[in-house]
């Protein structure tokens, strides 16, 4: 592997070029790195994106400041975008770009006979690649990943360490699955019988569309039937499970120790926050979000902010726990008022 190359600098003028932003002061100002304002170094980049940030980069020793259009500083050079949070995200690829891993298969990993492997792709140590199985341009295996029979890796994917993917499952471009994860494994999917638990066989697959990126530790559940299928450009927490069937649109946000149920759909754009759970079965909406730690048990329209357990729209489910909090003293009201009448 070829790690990404330490002390990068450039000059201001050169980073407001590649955010198609503009400098105001110094053009010719060398930036060695990117930093957050309560550390920041002479020589550092940093970025503000309102009053309040600018006011503590001011305050920093950080050499420029990404804004926003109409801010202006009398103590600090400033890159001036569109949008302050997006340019802070490309400008630190500059600083840390991504590592490079050169083409080959390392010689302890095990590539099936038949399977395909791009000249140009990475197969680091103690790999395997299952009978039938194409692996892409540019794609990465970095070490001790699995990739079982029939599956399609498409190109400049990355598979963190320890990633398992189970048979047939077809994973996109550009997609990183982080370590530890599992795709494809069998759905939990079981039928009555005689008093025991007769397990269905899970005949299906997973497909995971381009620019998707999914945590570490998570598990996607291949389909009882058909495919289990991830959305173009969603992007999957750490400890997340995915249950067989399962349909996100693209765009999503799943959140770290979310559980979805098997057969539920989600539309595009939807985010689910940590710790919630859905059902199986269910459709929810474009642009729905799900509140943290919330239980949801019905359809949900598009549109719109879901709390609670079960979970209900967020303004009628926030007016009942401000109900709750006064609730002692509504019942010490009452009781104070039956004394009374009773003559107590």
């Amino acid at each position: 592997m070829t790690c990404a190359p330490e002390n990068m600098s450039f000059t201001a003028a050169e980073i407001a070029r590649h955010l198609q932003g503009e400098v105001l002061g110094d053009s010719e100002v060398v930036l060695k790195n990117f930093g957050p304002a309560s550390s920041a170094q002479p020589g550092d980049l940093t970025f503000a994106e309102n009053e309040k940030y600018l006011a503590r980069a001011e305050r920093s020793a950080a050499s420029a400041i990404i804004v926003e259009a109409g801010v202006s500083s009398k103590t600090k050079v400033l890159i001036r975008v569109k949008n302050a949070r997006t340019a802070f995200a490309q400008a630190v690829e500059l600083f840390a770009p991504e590592s490079v891993f050169p083409p080959g298969v390392h010689p302890s990993s095990v590539i099936a006979a038949d399977a395909h492997v791009d000249p140009s792709a990475h197969i680091g140590p103690h790999c395997v690649v299952g009978s039938g199985t194409w692996i892409g341009p540019r794609a990465a295996l970095i070490s001790n990943v699995a990739v079982a029979d029939r599956c399609k890796l498409g190109q400049d994917a990355v598979l963190f360490p320890n990633v398992t993917v189970y048979a047939r499952s077809e994973i996109g471009q550009r997609v990183r699955i982080h370590a530890g994860t599992v795709i494809g494994s069998d759905g939990f999917g079981y039928v009555p019988d005689a008093g025991a638990h007769r397990k269905v066989p899970q005949i299906g697959n997973v497909i995971i569309a381009d620019d998707v990126e999914i945590g570490a530790n998570a598990t996607i559940d291949r389909g009882a039937l058909g495919p289990t299928v991830i959305g173009k450009g969603t992007k999957i927490d750490n400890l997340v499970q995915i249950g067989h069937n399962v349909q996100i649109g693209e765009h999503c946000l799943i959140i770290s120790q979310v559980g979805i149920a098997g057969s539920t759909k989600l539309g595009n754009a939807v985010v689910v926050a940590g710790q919630a759970g859905i059902t199986g079965h269910l459709t929810i909406g474009d642009k729905v979000t799900v509140s943290a730690q919330s239980g949801v048990m019905t359809d949900l329209p598009s549109g719109g902010i879901w709390l609670g357990s079960p979970a209900q729209p967020d303004k009628a489910a926030k007016r009942q726990l401000i109900a709750l909090q006064r609730l002692p003293a509504l019942l010490k009201r009452v009781a104070e008022l039956e004394k009374k009448l009773s003559g107590g």
